[in-house]
């Protein structure tokens, strides 16, 4: 393919991109997401790029985004959904909740929480070709954290159609940020305690993500939003793959996740 067609091609994917992001835009605020008239249609590079568009004009609305959030870190799960890699999605700020926060549950649709560690970027990552090593070094903190998620549509029957509409993102909320030492760097060695309701529910390690811990899905993330011109900027948070599996959120349910070292962090919904 010479130059010239290269541009041409690249040029028609853009204006394809930037029309499905405008019709998904419009289904949102009409309250559909997942919409019918688009199951089946898209790739996985396709939906990346119309996700990385609903992020931009949530930015020109002035939305300020906080960072990213990586999924599907567990082998088991990527099996389940015949996914060959893990998943991105963005954060936005407004969805950035502090600890103890009382979400109302009607709000949400069909919610979920998952166990996991937020993580601060303290220095600039960009892939390609970036190693554990640089992905370690550009971590600054972590925090105790839940991802609240919503099953908007039929996650399991069109997984590109999930990504575009963000990856089941609702809000995250976070406990206080730990500093980073040589002490409490292995994240594989870390642990989680969940409680719903007074009751132990789950117990699991930091190795459940990405088999090796969350630096793996720092990593990761840095070579993958390689492929689409981004990069992780300092100040940025990154929700960096759950401990456990996904938990169904009840109305009236109070929940508390406990990480060693790294603290405590609970949500309630009413």
């Amino acid at each position: 393919m010479t130059a010239q067609a290269v541009r041409e091609r690249a040029a028609i994917d853009a204006n394809t991109t930037e029309a499905i992001a405008d019709a998904l835009w419009a289904a949102w605020h009409q309250g559909r997401h997942m919409p019918a008239e688009w199951m089946g249609r898209l790739s996985m590079d396709q939906a990346y790029r119309v996700q990385l568009a609903l992020l931009d004009r949530f930015a020109a609305v002035g939305e300020r985004q906080a960072g990213w959030k990586v999924g599907l870190t567990a082998a088991a799960m990527r099996a389940q959904w015949n996914i060959h890699e893990p998943c991105f999605g963005f954060l936005l700020a407004s969805g950035h909740k502090p600890a103890g926060h009382h979400f109302r549950f009607s709000g949400i649709t069909a919610p979920g929480f998952e166990n996991e560690l937020c993580l601060r970027v303290g220095s600039r990552l960009a892939g390609p070709g970036v190693t554990l090593e640089q992905a370690v070094a550009a971590i600054s903190h972590a925090a105790p954290a839940l991802e609240i998620v919503e099953k908007r549509g039929p996650f399991s029957e069109d997984i590109a159609l999930a990504m575009a509409d963000n990856a089941q993102q609702y809000a995250f909320v976070t406990g206080a940020e730990v500093a980073l030492t040589p002490a409490n760097r292995d994240f594989a060695g870390a642990t989680v305690e969940v409680d719903i309701n007074g009751a132990v529910i789950d117990r699991a390690t930091g190795a459940e993500v990405m088999g090796g811990g969350a630096f793996l899905s720092v990593q990761w993330l840095a070579n993958k939003l390689a492929e689409f011109g981004r990069a992780l900027e300092p100040g940025q948070l990154i929700m960096s793959g759950s401990f456990t599996k996904q938990y169904p959120i009840a109305h009236g349910d109070l929940i508390a996740s406990r990480f060693v070292p790294f603290g405590t962090v609970s949500a309630s919904f009413a």
